[in-house]
Protein backbone atom coordinates (compact mmCIF):
# COMPACT_ATOMS: atom_id res chain seq x y z
CA UNK A 1 0.00 0.00 0.00
CA UNK A 2 1.18 3.50 -0.97
CA UNK A 3 1.20 6.91 0.90
CA UNK A 4 -1.08 8.12 -1.65
CA UNK A 5 -3.47 5.89 -0.51
CA UNK A 6 -3.82 6.20 3.32
CA UNK A 7 -2.75 10.00 3.16
CA UNK A 8 -5.02 13.17 3.79
CA UNK A 9 -5.42 15.20 1.04
CA UNK A 10 -7.03 18.30 2.56
CA UNK A 11 -3.80 19.74 4.07
CA UNK A 12 -4.41 22.56 7.19
CA UNK A 13 -1.59 25.12 6.11
CA UNK A 14 -0.43 28.21 7.98
CA UNK A 15 1.68 31.38 7.33
CA UNK A 16 4.81 31.80 9.28
CA UNK A 17 4.37 35.14 10.56
CA UNK A 18 0.71 34.15 12.07
CA UNK A 19 -0.05 34.15 15.87
CA UNK A 20 0.30 30.90 17.84
CA UNK A 21 -2.76 31.59 19.10
CA UNK A 22 -4.74 31.55 15.68
CA UNK A 23 -2.51 27.91 15.00
CA UNK A 24 -3.83 27.03 18.66
CA UNK A 25 -8.05 27.95 17.71
CA UNK A 26 -7.36 26.94 14.28
CA UNK A 27 -6.08 23.41 15.61
CA UNK A 28 -8.97 22.89 18.49
CA UNK A 29 -11.76 23.96 15.57
CA UNK A 30 -10.25 21.48 13.08
CA UNK A 31 -9.74 18.33 15.42
CA UNK A 32 -6.50 17.91 14.34
CA UNK A 33 -2.66 17.94 15.60
CA UNK A 34 -0.70 19.26 12.71
CA UNK A 35 -0.45 22.29 10.77
CA UNK A 36 1.79 22.26 7.68
CA UNK A 37 3.99 26.08 7.75
CA UNK A 38 4.00 27.84 4.73
CA UNK A 39 6.04 31.07 3.41
CA UNK A 40 4.36 32.06 0.54
CA UNK A 41 4.15 29.06 -1.77
CA UNK A 42 7.16 27.25 0.08
CA UNK A 43 6.96 24.75 2.62
CA UNK A 44 9.24 25.98 5.96
CA UNK A 45 8.19 23.95 8.84
CA UNK A 46 5.46 21.84 10.73
CA UNK A 47 4.39 22.79 13.67
CA UNK A 48 2.24 20.22 16.12
CA UNK A 49 -0.29 21.24 18.99
CA UNK A 50 2.19 20.17 21.44
CA UNK A 51 4.72 22.94 19.80
CA UNK A 52 1.89 25.45 21.46
CA UNK A 53 1.99 24.45 25.14
CA UNK A 54 -1.03 23.08 26.52
CA UNK A 55 -4.90 25.02 27.05
CA UNK A 56 -3.97 26.86 30.33
CA UNK A 57 -0.47 28.69 28.28
CA UNK A 58 -2.58 31.30 26.43
CA UNK A 59 -0.22 34.01 27.96
CA UNK A 60 2.63 31.76 26.06
CA UNK A 61 1.00 31.92 22.52
CA UNK A 62 -0.04 35.51 22.49
CA UNK A 63 3.92 35.72 22.60
CA UNK A 64 4.85 34.18 20.02
CA UNK A 65 4.27 33.84 15.98
CA UNK A 66 4.02 30.08 14.26
CA UNK A 67 8.02 30.61 12.98
CA UNK A 68 9.11 30.88 16.84
CA UNK A 69 7.46 27.35 18.04
CA UNK A 70 7.52 25.53 15.09
CA UNK A 71 9.84 22.65 14.14
CA UNK A 72 12.32 23.93 10.76
CA UNK A 73 13.53 20.95 9.49
CA UNK A 74 10.82 19.26 7.91
CA UNK A 75 10.92 15.45 6.65
CA UNK A 76 8.56 14.71 3.93
CA UNK A 77 8.20 11.91 1.83
CA UNK A 78 7.02 11.46 -1.70
CA UNK A 79 2.79 10.06 -2.32
CA UNK A 80 4.37 6.80 -4.27
CA UNK A 81 6.50 5.27 -1.23
CA UNK A 82 5.15 2.93 1.19
CA UNK A 83 3.20 2.65 4.11
CA UNK A 84 6.05 0.68 5.95
CA UNK A 85 8.28 3.55 4.37
CA UNK A 86 6.43 6.35 6.20
CA UNK A 87 5.77 4.60 9.10
CA UNK A 88 9.64 3.31 9.50
CA UNK A 89 10.53 7.14 8.84
CA UNK A 90 8.35 8.52 11.57
CA UNK A 91 9.69 5.93 13.92
CA UNK A 92 13.09 6.50 13.15
CA UNK A 93 12.72 10.21 13.98
CA UNK A 94 10.05 10.15 16.37
CA UNK A 95 7.60 12.43 14.57
CA UNK A 96 4.11 11.89 14.39
CA UNK A 97 3.33 13.22 10.87
CA UNK A 98 4.88 13.92 7.19
CA UNK A 99 3.78 16.27 4.76
CA UNK A 100 3.89 14.08 1.47
CA UNK A 101 5.05 15.90 -1.34
CA UNK A 102 5.04 15.68 -5.26
CA UNK A 103 8.81 16.41 -6.52
CA UNK A 104 8.55 18.50 -9.85
CA UNK A 105 9.82 21.71 -10.24
CA UNK A 106 9.02 22.55 -6.57
CA UNK A 107 7.93 20.38 -4.01
CA UNK A 108 4.61 20.86 -4.11
CA UNK A 109 2.28 19.94 -1.08
CA UNK A 110 -0.14 17.13 -1.95
CA UNK A 111 -1.14 15.69 1.52
CA UNK A 112 -0.19 14.64 4.76
CA UNK A 113 0.09 11.20 6.74
CA UNK A 114 0.01 10.91 10.56
CA UNK A 115 0.74 8.63 13.25
CA UNK A 116 -3.26 8.48 13.35
CA UNK A 117 -3.54 7.55 9.59
CA UNK A 118 -1.36 4.57 10.13
CA UNK A 119 -3.15 3.55 13.43
CA UNK A 120 -6.32 3.60 11.35
CA UNK A 121 -4.71 1.68 8.88
CA UNK A 122 -3.63 -1.33 10.90
CA UNK A 123 -6.86 -1.18 13.38
CA UNK A 124 -8.81 -2.16 9.60
CA UNK A 125 -6.22 -5.03 9.14
CA UNK A 126 -5.13 -3.15 5.38
CA UNK A 127 -1.45 -4.42 5.94
CA UNK A 128 -1.73 -8.09 5.23
CA UNK A 129 -4.62 -10.19 4.34
CA UNK A 130 -5.51 -12.77 7.05
CA UNK A 131 -3.94 -16.27 6.55
CA UNK A 132 -6.87 -18.74 5.10
CA UNK A 133 -8.17 -21.93 7.41
CA UNK A 134 -5.28 -24.31 8.21
CA UNK A 135 -6.19 -27.59 6.51
CA UNK A 136 -5.18 -31.03 9.05
CA UNK A 137 -3.93 -33.83 7.20
CA UNK A 138 -4.96 -36.99 8.32
CA UNK A 139 -2.16 -38.97 7.08
CA UNK A 140 -0.17 -40.61 9.54
CA UNK A 141 0.86 -43.27 9.31
CA UNK A 142 0.77 -45.99 12.33
CA UNK A 143 2.82 -45.34 15.08
CA UNK A 144 6.12 -48.08 15.27
CA UNK A 145 7.80 -48.46 19.33
CA UNK A 146 11.36 -48.30 17.71
CA UNK A 147 12.08 -50.80 20.93
CA UNK A 148 10.18 -53.69 19.50
CA UNK A 149 11.12 -55.75 16.53
CA UNK A 150 9.18 -56.36 13.79
CA UNK A 151 9.02 -59.87 12.56
CA UNK A 152 9.34 -60.71 8.42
Amino acid sequence: MRVQDVMTRRVATIDDQASAVLAYDSMRVKGIRHLVVKKGPDLVGVLSLRDLGVAEQSDFRERHVVSDLMKAHVVTIGPEASVKQAANLMRGRTIGCLPVVENGPRNRLVGIVTVTDLLELLGRGIDRPAPGKRVNLKTRGPRVDPRVKRMR
